[in-house]
């Protein structure tokens, strides 16, 4: 099942994100007494993260039986600018009310295709059953429809098995480890958030144009028996049909 929602703006939509995290993290601890979560990186979630941090969301989740992990990393360190977890520690996590062993990035450090095996491990280990299945992977769409780290024309596109697995991007002559499609598509919840007018383009041809999933990867996203969320504002809306989509006031 898949569903549009498009915002007036990218606060309203960033609002909407951090009430989806907290009834969904509600619902998977009453349910089996965890949330497990794959964050996703770069800008666009970054405002949803800060109100998630503050004091309104305090009590509104159950932040200890939160376990955080991520969608896709850059080969750095945490300590780097460039990190997705690192950035998003400094901007939520290290006041987060979370248990420290909860919190499971990957690790940059390694040599990239050990970094992705040992992630894989992790994964597999926490779940301890096949496939894992997290209960909600928040999703950003590149303006090239990229997404996590599965770049236009990369190999790990035609992943059949592996669920975590290194990626060279060629544009910004970095390795990347990312979360595979066959391992987004087991989540009970996945949800694309994107916003702005530099996304209408790619927005109209994922979700209304041909399937093409080597240029626009973010079409292999189809969760088998869970559900498809596109959260969008309404500039990044503009080309899409009015039809197919809820406008949230």
């Amino acid at each position: 099942m898949s569903a549009i929602k498009v915002f007036v703006n990218s606060e309203a939509l960033s609002r909407y994100a951090a009430n989806l995290f907290a009834s969904t993290a509600r619902e998977a601890v009453t349910r089996r007494g965890r949330f497990v979560v794959a964050l996703s990186g770069g800008s666009t979630p970054q405002r949803t993260y800060e109100l998630l941090a503050s004091e309104e969301y305090r009590e509104k989740v159950p932040w200890g039986a939160v376990h955080i992990f991520w969608g896709d990393e850059r080969c750095v360190p945490l300590t780097s600018s460039e990190s997705n977890a690192g950035e998003t520690m400094r901007l939520w996590l290290n006041t987060a009310r979370i248990p420290e062993s909860h919190i499971h990035p990957v690790d940059g450090t390694l040599n990239p295709d050990l970094a992705a095996e040992k992630y894989e491990v992790e994964i597999k280990q926490f779940f301890g059953e096949l496939p894992p299945e997290f209960d909600l992977i928040l999703l950003g769409l590149g303006e090239n429809g990229h997404t996590a780290s599965l770049f236009p024309g990369t190999p790990v596109l035609d992943e059949r098995s592996r669920f975590v697995r290194e990626v060279y991007v060629a544009e910004q002559d970095m390795y990347r480890v990312t979360l595979t499609a066959p391992a987004i598509n087991q989540a009970a919840l996945v949800a694309f958030l994107a916003f702005g007018g530099k996304k209408a383009d790619v927005v109209r041809e994922v979700l209304e144009g041909t399937s093409q999933p080597h240029r626009l990867p973010a079409q292999l996203i189809r969760p088998g028996s869970g559900e498809l969320l596109w959260l969008i504002d309404e500039s990044a809306a503009s080309k899409i049909k009015e039809s197919e989509y809820e406008s949230i006031r």
